[in-house]
């Protein structure tokens, strides 16, 4: 049948009447008259043909059509109520929600150890999945298609209509360092020059497994080019090969510090002007009021500011 031809309002009395065995009781429960309840009972009548409530001395009574109907209707609206009922807060304790989103090696050495770490201790039945970073090229199509819930992006959300429906915020800026082994023939120099920099040999992160990338794109602009001897496909494997290398590596400031210390390794100041990027967490809009991933958006947003906080300097009595 057409249910749009139904008032559907009449299932809310005729529950009501199943109930409390009462017109006038009915009538108050649903917020009507009496004469209105009465009248919506005799249209539920005349739908159903039947009844469905009679008179006795205990007031009425349903039939046994409107004993067979009664939990299909409460089920129903039910149903309705539930899905028009606000969301109830994430309880992040006992949520087994899985999350998929991607996080290239760069920032996931600073963002995910800690990301974790407030995972287990606040949502230990939550499950993280890092899809392959190949997907990095289409992250707003996977966004759109429900494959990711988030990704962490190097680059602004521009402005064209393809990009509509998807929100952003900002993680932290990123600037570029040079980065060589202790112990290296330039590794005491406060700075190197331009022409000491492109004599070494060079070490090439290339997630695609392709060359080229910012800086020698910026080379290229100079008219010059460098000797790149070594290309890894991944951050983490950058430092260990600097470190047992005469390498130099371009590399991620915040990157190289966190490193630094376990591979002994020195930073230095990129020989020429090199413009840093921002990382993005980005979502399609579907999920911005999601109690479950508003959640998730912002233990990522607060991990990403604790990291930008300097270091506290622990006095001389503590170390």
């Amino acid at each position: 049948m057409n249910i749009s031809s139904v008032d559907l309002n009449l299932l809310v009395v005729l529950e009501a009447l199943l109930k409390e065995r009462s017109v006038t009781r009915a009538a108050r429960r649903v917020g009507l008259s009496q004469p209105a309840t009465s009248s919506a009972l005799n249209r539920l009548r005349a739908h159903f043909d039947d009844p469905l409530f009679v008179r006795t001395a205990r007031g009425i009574e349903p039939t046994p059509r409107a004993l067979a109907i009664a939990p299909v209707i409460e089920s129903a609206l039910d149903a309705v109520r539930s899905t028009l009922e606000r969301p109830k807060p994430f309880d992040a304790a006992r949520s087994t929600r899985a999350f998929r989103m991607i996080l290239p090696d760069s920032p996931a050495v600073l963002l995910l150890p800690d990301a974790l770490a407030r995972i287990s201790r606040e949502a230990p039945g939550v499950d993280l999945q890092l899809k392959p970073t190949v997907l990095l090229d289409d992250a707003d199509r996977a966004l759109l298609d429900g494959e990711l819930d988030v990704a962490v992006v190097p680059a602004r959300l521009p402005s064209s209509d393809e990009r509509a429906g998807m929100q952003q915020r900002a993680l932290w800026r990123e600037e570029f360092v040079c980065v060589l082994r202790e112990g290296h023939p330039l590794a005491k120099k406060r700075s190197l020059t331009m022409d000491e920099w492109r004599a070494l040999g060079h070490l090439l992160v290339a997630p695609r497994g392709t060359p080229g990338g910012l800086v020698d794109e910026k080379l290229a602009k100079m008219g010059l080019s460098r000797r790149v001897a070594v290309m890894v496909p991944q951050f983490l494997l950058a430092a260990p090969v600097v470190a047992r290398s005469d390498l130099a590596w371009i590399a991620p400031a915040r990157v190289a510090r966190a490193m630094q210390e376990q591979y002994r390794l020195v930073i230095k100041p990129v020989p020429f002007e090199l413009e840093g990027f921002t990382l993005f967490l980005r979502w399609h809009h579907r999920f911005e009021r999601d109690p479950a991933h508003q959640w998730l958006r912002e233990l990522l947003v607060s991990v990403a500011e604790r990291l930008q906080r300097p270091p506290v300097k622990r006095a001389a009595s503590d170390r």
